[in-house]
């Protein structure tokens, strides 16, 4: 992808993290305000490592990925 500003390591980390917080925040097993902040930040990490590009980097123009 040519607009991907993350690298392999990356993307595996965020998916990874993504999975975990939905799985804590929907699953039940983290409840209260905190579970409920898990359920949706969740998405965030997940699909950012899915896509490939992060906008945060972007505005920062940080890339881990290189070439």
């Amino acid at each position: 992808m040519g607009f991907a500003n993350e690298a392999g390591w990356d993307r595996i980390l965020r998916i990874a993290a993504g999975a975990l917080l939905l799985a804590l925040g929907w699953g039940g097993v983290v409840t209260g305000t905190l579970g409920v902040v898990f359920k949706w930040l969740g998405f965030i990490p997940l699909l950012t490592g899915l896509i490939g590009w992060c906008p945060l980097y972007a505005v920062l123009s940080v890339r881990t990925r290189k070439g």
